[in-house]
């Protein structure tokens, strides 16, 4: 497989302030555990800076400029008790809409085989005009616009086992019927939403929602009987991960307790479905994940079978 891997300084310099869990030395230590020898084989670039253009097809242009406004020239701007921004932080949220835009067109293209983006901020919980959860754009739904906008995919489906329900994504798409929003998480857990109940207008949204305490077998049997069979029959052209690892058993911000295998499987199953109905195009985003050894060896999991090892 050949493998894309995107990341950029300015990753590093949004800052939430001091003993915030959604840290610049997440993406350290990612980078850290792919310098092995065993990644040498990965395609290494840099994140291309997103555009206005990219925004604009998932947040509206109130909603950039609010947060241009917002943006400090020092120290910080709380927007809500999780969400803060520094005077970095819209650089890299920029950058992060962009590598997701730059992952769809190497994937689109054929270019490369699939792709992992090591970008923050995440932005699963970004809604149209709302940031919260550490999150400012939606890079996923950026991202999966930009593949309808751009590379004219009729459909791409988004799946998302990050262990908190990615609220934004369903928002936004609730009313579209060219994009499936699928997800495992933790119920109940911030932000409150993701019950099965939740299906979209056009019966494109799939919560799996999991219990406390819950590990991999319960985590395998929600991807097998409620998510896998659902993303094969969309036929989507491109699958999107929402690649959040926190739901790993270290993870301190919740109560699941996946293990780098089970990622490692998951990823393997999506890669299954895209063999068969898309050619393979499939990308994958960082979301959350505040551990930092579980964090790296989870990663480390999920990109060697992206690779194929």
């Amino acid at each position: 497989m050949n493998t894309l891997l995107l990341t950029h300084p300015a990753g590093l310099s949004h800052d939430n302030g001091p003993g915030h869990p959604e840290r610049a030395d997440r993406v350290r230590v990612i980078e850290r555990i792919l310098e092995h020898e065993k990644f040498m084989t990965l395609i290494r670039a840099q994140a291309e800076d997103g555009t206005r253009e990219q925004a604009l097809r998932v947040h509206p242009e109130s909603y950039i400029q609010a947060l241009e406004q917002t943006s400090p020239r020092d120290g910080f701007a709380r927007l809500d008790s999780d969400t803060t921004m520094s005077p970095g932080t819209l650089t890299a949220a920029f950058r992060a809409i962009g590598g997701a835009c730059q992952a769809v067109d190497e994937v689109m293209r054929r270019d490369v085989d699939n792709a992992f983006v090591a970008m923050r901020p995440p932005g699963h919980h970004a809604e149209r005009a709302t940031p919260m959860g550490f999150c400012f754009f939606n890079n996923a739904a950026v991202a999966a616009r930009h593949a309808i906008a751009v590379h004219g995919a009729e459909r791409v489906a988004i799946m998302d086992f990050d262990v908190h329900h990615g609220n934004g994504t369903q928002d936004i798409f609730w009313s579209d019927p060219n994009v499936m929003y699928l997800s495992t998480h933790e119920m109940p857990l911030y932000p409150g939403t993701g019950s099965t109940s939740e299906r979209g207008e056009h019966n494109n949204i799939v919560n799996a929602p999991l219990n406390a305490g819950d590990a991999g077998p319960q985590f395998r049997e929600a991807m097998e009987m409620a998510i896998l069979p659902r993303v094969e029959q969309f036929r989507p052209n491109l699958i999107i991960i929402s690649a959040g690892f926190d739901a790993h058993r270290r993870d301190p911000l919740a109560n699941l307790n996946l293990v780098e295998a089970d990622f490692a499987w998951a990823t393997s199953k999506l890669m299954d479905v895209s063999d068969r109905v898309c050619d393979g195009r499939l990308l994958s985003l960082l979301e959350g994940g505040y551990d930092l050894d579980g964090l790296a060896r989870s990663v480390a999991a999920h990109v060697l079978t992206l690779m194929g090892a």
